[in-house]
């Protein structure tokens, strides 16, 4: 580290405030465990996200590890292990049992089978120079993915004219994060820190653009499904929805009651927590 300080104190820049933003996109779903600790509830929260977030850390520290001189990247992906590792305790602790069986299901097919068949597969069949490379391409071909997770939320914005899923301070943050890690990986010449965040910055542009198009414009109402088991990155603390009247309802899959009436009084912040997001480094 103090190598990395004293010869490149740009890339030392840059890794310290990477550090710091995406430390600030991992604690965005605060508000979203306060609420659901303080309710007993996961009130149809995803579970998914936090498991991807954890697994994306795990796949960067196995790399950084690997690679010489990349004390920011385990420094940062260690301590969003760690808060992913609360958020996934806490929803377990609170979700329905069908839920905690599945959610414990995916934990083991990712933590456990997925990262442990990466990790065997690639001490046993690559050899020390060939293994960081391996690595990192399997770190950004999964980060590529990752990234293109947000296009299910830009399309539900561009379809319900609304932009209550996609909170404009987390796509920015997101997008200065991407920006950051890009860099940090041009200074350091490793382009699997580097390309993937070319792709973060793209989409989070995007993103932006979108909530400035449809920040003032009128909601419309239509039936749609928000997945108790979708795909996403970080569900952060956001308004529920109101894109509802009286001849639409909102369905949330795996639950048989309709969010209206007295079931919807009941469940109103259920929609909460699904825009989805993801610190890539």
């Amino acid at each position: 580290m103090a190598v990395l300080s004293l010869h490149h104190p740009c890339t030392f820049t840059f890794g310290i405030l990477g550090n710091i933003i995406s430390l600030m996109v991992y604690l965005a779903p605060l508000p979203t465990f306060y609420r659901v600790y303080k309710k007993k509830s996961t009130e149809g929260f995803q579970s998914i996200p936090y498991i991807i977030a954890l697994f994306s850390s795990m796949l960067w520290i196995y790399y950084a590890i690997l690679k010489p001189d990349a004390s920011l990247l385990i420094t940062i992906n260690s301590i969003g292990c760690a808060i992913e590792a609360i958020y996934i305790i806490t929803y377990l602790v609170f979700a329905p049992k069908n839920v905690k069986i599945f959610t414990a299901k995916i934990l083991l097919l990712l933590i456990v089978g997925a990262y442990g068949t990466i990790l065997l597969l690639t001490l046993l069949l690559s050899k020390d120079s060939s293994r960081v490379h391996l690595v990192g391409w399997i770190c950004m071909g999964f980060s590529v993915t990752v990234f293109v997770a947000p296009l299910s939320i830009m399309r539900l914005v561009i379809r319900t004219k609304s932009v209550e899923f996609m909170p404009f301070s987390l796509s920015f943050f997101l997008t200065l994060s991407a920006v950051v890690w890009f860099f940090y990986g041009l200074l350091t010449k490793d382009i699997y820190v580097a390309l993937p965040n070319v792709l973060g910055f793209l989409f989070g542009i995007m993103q932006m653009v979108l909530y400035v198009a449809y920040k003032d414009v009128k909601p419309i109402t239509q039936e749609y499904k928000l997945p108790e088991k979708g795909l996403g990155v970080h569900p952060v603390d956001s308004k529920p929805s109101k894109i509802e009247n009286k001849d639409h309802h909102i369905v949330i899959e795996g639950d048989p009651k309709m969010l209206d009436g007295t079931e919807g009084d009941n469940r109103k912040e259920t929609q909460e927590g699904n825009k989805m997001s993801h610190v890539e480094v």
